[in-house]
């Protein structure tokens, strides 16, 4: 039997802070792994970029990015972490924090050993992250090149390794894709005093994304990315005497690391890339962070808000080791609130997918908490065609959001919550069950807006607009490859959508389900010929007399039914056939599947939007 290690991590008094605020579940579970997240070495082989966050001498907080390409990156084993990386060893702040300067004669520095450190581990053209917190154990700063006092001077080859004492992959929410690609920094400062440069200004004002870390000065330091559409990032005030930005924060998943760590400590590092030419912007800042009315006096139509008070900002041009081509923006993206000393309009994108609306065709229940959904497309060219393993992105704050001049204790959620949703389509797109204007999605109810869906007459029209399609959980099949997919309860919906092109002859589902949703397997059996044959079926709980019809016929359909929950052991027969494994589940089970398939290669659909 495999151990399964349990985190109580628990939440800081900062988090907790937050946490009350913002009325959120108090006894919400802290799934941050104490040290590298299992299963997460191939991922951070191929990621193309890391923000690495720490801090200086003077206790302030710098954050940077590294990295260009695949490789550059990799697991050692043990929870330690290799990294090597061309960079600007003049002017990048954590270069400077953690390595010196200048590099020893053997090409090693011992400033920054044993200093605390947090990162982000982020593939932007796949939309996936890993945040990491940790020490350094070593590092070394070598010189690129000869030494002259020409450009080339402030090349250097940066390798260091790390320690990792905690980590915790993060949803695609709000990642713009980019494709990114190295390049050799060419670093000359621009400027380092106030007012901001005309440069960093431009790049504050087209920024979709930057990089942000943050620490409680006790135990907990965070490094994570911040997105949305070019200019969501506002000036607030620039001049000889200092600069303010803010930013909104968008809903996210709640668990408020890095708001907890400023409610701790305001200080924060900063970098805004532009991914263009490779200019950067490094700041060092305090924080203050604004709710409810005192955030939508600054940001109209914000419920929350972090102002950022500038202690010192460089703006270095090309001093970053990459570039990007900017790619599809994440679907999630609100329209940019300006200041409320701008006039507090938003500002146009221009032509965005939000025109199209998705109508609500069908309502089928599945049982007492599941139901399938079908929707109508109003303008399916614009839409454009989703393709298999995508979700589809719907706003319902026309429907939902009160504004925040109605916030009130009985409706706290309303208070950071921007109401659109992502649900994974279980309809495959090659029109084949439905038209080509149609889609379908199974799922739960389990918050405000699933159950504002539950409650919808259908005969009403309810029409919303459709924010776009992402995604890429795709089931890969090759020529004579038997493919394990491991699904958690409404976790079958990935399949559902991909099911048809697949040879079930070569699939093994273990399907680990409650018995109160013993309909969604009956009607998926009945549904997919042939799937339940390819299934092991896990039912827990205890029975219920209102489904023993329901589950005599799903027992006579499916041979290996076990009334218990999955367990390692189940795995053993597909060990060592497949390498490779498909799993969607919560949090929970996902960790010990990580545990129980040490050594393969593990795809999964994150839940956690």
């Amino acid at each position: 039997m495999a151990t399964i290690y349990i985190s109580n991590t628990g939440w800081h008094e900062g988090e907790q802070k937050m946490h009350s605020l913002m009325r959120t579940d108090l006894h919400m579970e802290n799934t941050t792994y104490p040290s590298l997240t299992p299963g997460s070495g191939n991922f951070l082989q191929t990621v193309p970029l890391v923000a690495i966050g720490t801090h200086d001498l003077e206790g302030r907080l710098w954050t940077t990015l590294w990295g260009g390409e695949a490789g550059f990156m990799r697991s050692l084993g043990s929870s330690i972490l290799g990294i090597k990386s061309f960079v600007d060893k003049q002017y990048d702040p954590v270069v400077e924090a953690l390595l010196g300067h200048q590099s020893d004669s053997d090409g090693t520095d011992t400033v920054g050993r044993g200093r605390s450190l947090s990162g982000l581990a982020i593939d932007l053209a796949a939309r996936r992250r890993l945040k990491f917190a940790g020490h350094i154990m070593a590092g070394a700063l070598s010189q690129l090149g000869p030494q002259t006092s020409g450009p080339d001077e402030k090349l250097g080859e940066a390798q260091v390794v790390i320690k990792v004492d905690s980590s915790l992959g993060n949803c695609p929410k709000y990642l713009n894709r980019k494709d990114i690609c190295s390049s050799l920094p060419s670093p000359k400062l621009i400027s380092s005093t106030f007012p901001l440069s005309s440069q960093a200004l431009e790049l504050l004002h087209k920024a979709d994304l930057f990089f942000l870390t943050s620490s409680d000065e006790r135990s907990h330091m965070s490094t994570n990315y911040r997105g949305g559409s070019p200019g969501f990032v506002r000036v607030m005030s620039n001049s000889f005497d200092g600069a303010t930005l803010a930013y909104p924060e968008y809903s996210g998943n709640r668990f408020y690391q890095t708001l907890g760590n400023l409610q701790m400590s305001p200080k924060a590092g900063l970098v805004f890339p532009n991914l263009d030419n490779g200019d950067v912007l490094y700041i060092t800042a305090t924080t203050e962070i604004l709710a409810g009315k005192d955030a939508a006096a600054v940001l109209p139509r914000s419920n929350l808000v972090v102002k950022v008070l500038v202690q010192e900002a460089r703006f270095v041009e090309s001093g970053l080791s990459f570039r990007g081509m900017p790619g599809e923006r994440s679907p999630y993206n609100p329209a940019v609130r300006c200041l409320a000393a701008e006039g507090g309009a938003a500002i146009p994108q221009g032509k965005e997918i939000s025109t199209v609306n998705a109508k609500l065709l069908k309502r089928e229940a599945l049982t007492p908490t599941i139901a399938r959904f079908r929707f109508g497309i109003s303008d399916p060219i614009a839409a454009g065609r989703w393709k298999i393993g995508q979700y589809v992105a719907l706003s319902f704050e026309e429907e939902l959001s009160v504004g925040y001049s109605h916030m009130r204790d009985d409706d706290p959620r309303s208070l950071n919550d921007d109401y659109t949703r992502t649900f994974t389509i279980s309809s495959p797109p090659d029109g084949a069950e439905l038209p080509d204007d149609e889609f379908e999605i199974t799922i739960r109810n389990v918050g405000v807006v699933t159950n504002f869906m539950f409650r919808q007459n259908v005969r009403a029209g309810l029409e919303m607009p459709l924010k776009g399609f992402g995604g890429e959980f795709v089931i890969q099949q090759r020529a004579g490859e038997m493919i394990p997919v491991v699904a958690g309860g409404i976790g079958i919906t990935p399949l559902l959508g991909q099911v048809s092109r697949l040879d079930l002859s070569r699939l093994h589902l273990f399907w680990t389900i409650n018995i109160q949703d013993i309909g969604l397997v009956l009607d998926t059996f009945q549904r997919v010929p042939g799937l339940a044959s390819s299934a092991s079926l896990f039912v827990s709980s205890t029975d219920l007399p209102d489904v023993a019809a329901t589950i005599e016929a799903v027992e006579a359909m499916c041979s290996r039914v076990a009334r218990r929950r999955i367990c390692a052991e189940d795995l053993q027969v597909d060990l060592d056939m497949a390498d490779r494994w498909y799993i969607c589940t919560g949090t929970a089970l996902k960790m010990s599947l990580l545990q129980w398939l040490a050594g393969k290669e593990i795809v999964y659909e994150d839940f956690n939007y």
